[in-house]
């Protein structure tokens, strides 16, 4: 084609432009009100394709609206559905679980069914959630019933991290099995402890005998009521002098939950864990209330489906996540994918740390040979080969790349690029998250974005599961953010590389230290916040005039006290005429005076300003810095 020449292309997009109505000074052809389906962190790039217009032509309108988006850059929802309205399009913004569907359809997957008839179906252990507020022994419990010291393990005595173990029991002459996941307490860790109530068929809610019902305690009841799972109480701590079961029952009859010597339908044990007292009996409760509440039965025999409950990475074995299988038989050399992760099943460990071949439903168990760490609540399932297993896991990262960029960056108008660089930055901490497993970087990363401290924003720019490594500090060093490790350090030549660029990394073994410094350190970025503070008045009896350095007043100070270095204003008549006026000079008869009490005379210039009467009321006062709270 010789040069100069347009296409036959460019001719016709020259053409629909100049037919399509103008927007903002651009030319666009507009919808008829069809619905464009797209994913949640899409770019303009994706929905040009959609609408078949041009993606640079979209970022001109965007911008003729006052929104700054790149052509690649991921777009929250709310910017998408505005440029939809503008181009009338009805924009339906596809959900990560409805695009995980339809990802699994498309490789004529499905998740969460029981595949056969009734006759395959067998019965499985219940999976039991235990609850409750800090403090109040939930670990403790678990520890007397599976005879194993994890509170020793727990930095500050406080589970921060989720287990999952077996324990068996005998009721009516048969062994039977039960599955605890351990959640943690503290209030910070809300989004673990409600993934662990999904992720369960029974709630047991433990609640000390001497403290009585607490918010953590009516927050782990919400979670379950929300999940709809049958609960049990365990009273724990009845070992103890000022224990009162009885007020227990009584303040949980309150929230609903009515005991059975009431006449109502929730068990209720009293145990105390520290002198191993009724544990058996809190078992039988479980199963008990398992066999007159559900139906719990899955299918062995089919390709194994479950959850990630926890995962993390070790140095020596990789990507570890702890897996309960929820339906099917997971076996050794299975290829499986997991949210982002993948891989094929090289060995499977019980919680006693021994290898097992096989893990039936309602199993837990430790997952070697993973590609990544999963989240903490991402499904497993088992794929025909590793090929699929690697797509599945391609089209999951991305998609979850994109929607966390569409999350993070936010809508970026033309006034906030304006107001950022009249100020010369943006008031932001920046923090990489780096953790032992994924649900503490999860739980903690949650907690900090809901930090509130008025003008200073948090943005998590990074978060990933192991060792601090020197690309996380390159990151912190080009991006200006603090990295902050809970339970990990450095590997390599971090350290050495983090002291020459000056970047700072934190430690920290307990969640809730973490939150509070950061938010120590928000409060720190925040500007001062200043009051007015009245100093004294001064009534100008005499003027002078003086060709050198303009008027002076001759002043009579009639309360307070006039300071050379305090700011002024002007009034005349009760109103202010003249506002945040320098004293250019202050002196009392001939001296230069710092200051000038209430009942003395003085002489006064204000700096730049020479419009002054007699009569006309001089008021002194300085702007005080408030204390934050």
């Amino acid at each position: 084609m010789r040069r100069g020449r347009k296409s036959k292309r460019a001719k016709r997009q020259e053409f629909d432009n100049m037919q399509a109505p103008a927007i903002g000074g651009v030319r666009v052809r507009k919808g008829d009100g069809e619905i464009v389906r797209l994913a949640r962190g899409a770019s303009l790039t994706d929905f040009a394709d959609k609408v078949n217009v041009d993606a640079a032509a979209l970022v001109q309108v965007l911008f003729a609206l006052g929104e700054m988006v790149t052509a690649t850059q991921s777009v929250n929802d709310e910017t998408l559905r505005l440029l939809g309205e503008e181009l009338n399009y009805q924009i339906e913004v596809v959900s990560p679980e409805d695009e995980d569907r339809e990802l699994l359809d498309s490789f004529s997957l499905a998740f969460g069914e029981d595949e056969g008839s009734e006759a395959d179906l067998a019965a499985r252990p219940p999976v039991v959630t235990v609850m409750g507020h800090v403090d109040h022994g939930k670990t403790k419990l678990l520890d007397a019933l599976r005879n194993a010291n994890v509170v020793d393990k727990e930095a500050g005595g406080i589970t921060q991290h989720i287990g999952a173990y077996q324990v068996a029991t005998v009721v009516d002459d048969s062994e039977r099995r039960i599955t605890f996941i351990d959640t943690p307490g503290h209030e910070a860790f809300t989004a673990m402890r409600a993934r662990g109530a999904q992720a369960t068929d029974i709630a047991v809610l433990v609640v000390a005998a001497d403290d009585g019902v607490m918010p953590q305690t009516v927050e782990a009841l919400n979670h379950a009521k929300a999940a709809g799972v049958p609960i049990v109480v365990a009273v724990n701590k009845i070992d103890k002098e000022d224990s009162d079961p009885t007020k227990v029952r009584g303040q949980l009859t309150e929230y609903g939950l009515v005991p059975e010597e009431y006449g109502g339908d929730t068990m209720f044990v009293d145990v105390s864990a520290r002198a191993n007292l009724n544990m058996e009996a809190l078992l039988e409760a479980i199963v008990l209330t398992a066999d007159a509440s559900l139906d719990l039965r899955a299918n062995p025999n089919q390709p194994a489906e479950g959850l990630a409950i926890e995962a993390h990475l070790d140095r020596g074995r990789g990507a570890v996540a702890t897996v309960l299988i929820q339906r099917g038989t997971l076996r050794v050399g299975d290829s499986v994918v997991s949210g982002p992760a993948y891989g094929r099943v090289r060995a499977m460990l019980d919680e006693h740390g021994v290898n097992v071949e096989e893990a039936t439903p309602s199993r837990p168990v430790l997952v070697l040979g993973l590609t990544a760490v999963p989240g903490a609540g991402d499904n497993l399932m088992v794929v025909d080969d590793d090929r699929i297993a690697r797509q599945i896991a391609e089209k999951r990262e991305a998609r979850e790349r994109n929607a966390l960029l569409a999350q993070r960056t936010g809508r970026r108008t033309l006034e906030d690029f304006m107001s950022s660089m009249e100020k010369g930055g943006t008031d932001e901490l920046l923090l990489i998250l780096k953790g032992d497993v994924s649900g503490s970087v999860e739980a903690l990363e949650d907690a900090l974005v809901q930090l509130d401290v008025g003008d200073v924003n948090l943005r998590v720019i990074d978060r990933g599961v192991g060792a601090i490594t020197e690309t996380n500090v390159n990151l912190a060093a080009a991006s200006e953010a603090i990295i902050i490790g809970f339970n990990v350090r450095p590997q390599g030549k971090a350290t050495e590389l983090a002291d020459r660029e000056g970047v700072e990394i934190r430690y920290y073994s307990v969640i809730y230290q973490a939150i509070e410094e950061i938010e120590a350190a928000l409060k720190g970025m925040l500007k001062p916040e200043f009051e007015e503070s009245a100093l004294g008045q001064a009534e100008i009896r005499a003027i002078f005039r003086s060709s050198r350095i303009g008027n002076i007043a001759g002043c009579m100070v009639t309360s307070g006290v006039l300071r050379r270095n305090a700011k002024v204003r002007l009034l005349r008549d009760g109103a202010v005429v003249a506002e945040n006026l320098d004293l250019g000079s202050l002196k009392r008869e001939k001296d230069d005076a710092n200051e000038v009490r209430e009942g003395f005379e003085c002489g006064l210039t204000l700096r730049g300003y020479n419009d002054i009467k007699i009569g006309d009321v001089v008021e002194s006062f300085e702007m005080r810095e408030i204390p934050r709270a």
